[in-house]
């Protein structure tokens, strides 16, 4: 066996990955529309000639993910706050969420005083326990927040029976989904609304920004009355009949996306086809256990490509102690989320709100990001095939080692 790089050995990897963000001319080009177009922000007219970017956009992101509407947002932090707002959720109501996720889908929430409460996950899956969000329901609850972490839907399908049986609105954080599908619909179509991020990091990207999606007319109205000071579709510029703020992109990062959806069907095929071959090889190696997918997801995003640590390695060994020898093999493996049922932001926030000092148990979550999941980011998975055997190669001689 070879010596390990942190022992002075030489590290599997030395060559990096694929760079992010990736951009050409196009992105120039309509960059250069929109500054000599002299439309940079979100509302108002446009000179002869020139088509506004972001209704071009949404509508464009609405027909990718089959949904009727779209609303952009500035990220999708807001998206989260405004569907839940949208919905009907006032403050005191509760919404469950999993606590497997960005803190933003609890501190959307909060940020009104709608009250998260955390449905563990599944372990094969790290997606939420539909079943433990049945569990959860009280007369406080008005909403089911479904996150689908890394790209992979959650289960869309008994999440709706559940919020049908029990008149509750189910939103869809697809922050990291751009691109999925259930049953072959796409995310974000499929609950009352959906929400999606264009931070940098995603897989379609305008460095900050959102999306929320509808097939709902009064939900759509809802939502973009939100985001634009409480005016009402095609009504007067001064006529306020909701309260609101302004959440709007600008035509520039309008123009990022579109020049970035140019690429996403590319991109999101060469993620498929290494997370294939990344299954393949780590499906092989000892200490190594795969994600399970539903079959009913009929598109995954890989935002993120995860895998767990198995119990014969982390009794063994801590998973930073793991991340450090993988990351010195030239490997940018991550930990993870931790898990937000015991943040104490968001655990101060919710006492603030209620008075009460509450703490959820989510044990699978809780041994999820202590010992077990570890993430490649998508950048990762567009690089070549050598960089998938380089991975394994890593996980095989790290492991072997312990």
């Amino acid at each position: 066996m070879s010596k390990l790089a942190i022992d002075g050995g030489a590290p599997v990897r030395t060559a990096g990955f694929s760079q992010w963000p990736i951009y050409d001319e196009l992105e120039l080009q309509m960059l250069k529309e929109v500054l000599e177009s002299g439309k940079w922000g979100g509302s108002g007219g446009t000179k002869a000639g020139y088509e506004a970017k972001l209704p071009k956009m949404e509508r464009e992101f609405a027909k990718l993910q089959d949904s009727a509407y779209a609303v952009s947002v500035v990220n999708g932090t807001v998206a989260i706050t405004v569907a839940l707002q949208a919905a009907g959720v006032r403050s005191g109501d509760e919404v469950i969420i999993p606590p497997y996720t960005f803190i933003a889908t609890a501190t959307a929430a909060l940020a009104y005083g709608a009250i998260p409460v955390f449905a563990d996950i599944e372990p094969d899956t790290l997606l939420i326990d539909p079943e433990k969000v049945e569990a959860l329901i009280t007369p406080k609850t008005k909403a089911i927040i479904a996150v689908h972490i890394a790209g992979a839907p959650a289960n869309m399908t008994r999440l709706g029976e559940i919020a049908r049986k029990h008149g509750l609105a189910l939103i869809e954080d697809a922050a990291q989904a751009v691109g999925a599908k259930w049953e072959g619909r796409g995310v974000g179509s499929i609950g009352d609304l959906g929400t999606f991020s264009l931070q940098s990091s995603k897989n379609l990207n305008a460095g900050e920004g959102g999306i929320i999606t509808t097939n709902q007319a009064h939900l759509w109205e809802n939502a973009w009355s939100i985001c634009n000071v409480g005016r009402i579709p095609n009504g007067e510029w001064y006529q306020h009949e909701k309260l609101g703020q302004n959440y709007r992109l600008s035509e520039f990062q309008a123009a990022i996306v579109l020049a970035q959806m140019t690429r996403l069907e590319e991109q999101m095929t060469l993620r498929e086809q290494n997370a294939a071959r990344l299954d393949s090889l780590l499906g092989s190696i000892d200490g190594v256990r795969l994600m399970k997918q539903d079959p009913r997801i009929t598109r995954h995003a890989y935002h993120l490509y995860m895998f767990k640590l198995e119990p014969s390695v982390t009794e063994r060994v801590q998973k930073a102690e793991v991340i450090r020898r993988l990351q010195a093999e030239g490997i940018p493996v991550a930990a993870g989320y931790v898990p937000l049922n015991r943040n104490v932001a968001v655990l101060d926030a919710v006492e603030a709100w209620t008075g009460k000092r509450t703490q959820q148990d989510c044990p699978v979550c809780e041994a999820v990001c202590e010992k077990e999941a570890l993430w490649l980011t998508q950048n990762v998975l567009l690089s070549d095939v050598q960089a998938m055997d380089d991975v394994a190669e890593a996980v095989r001689k790290v492991l072997s080692s312990l």
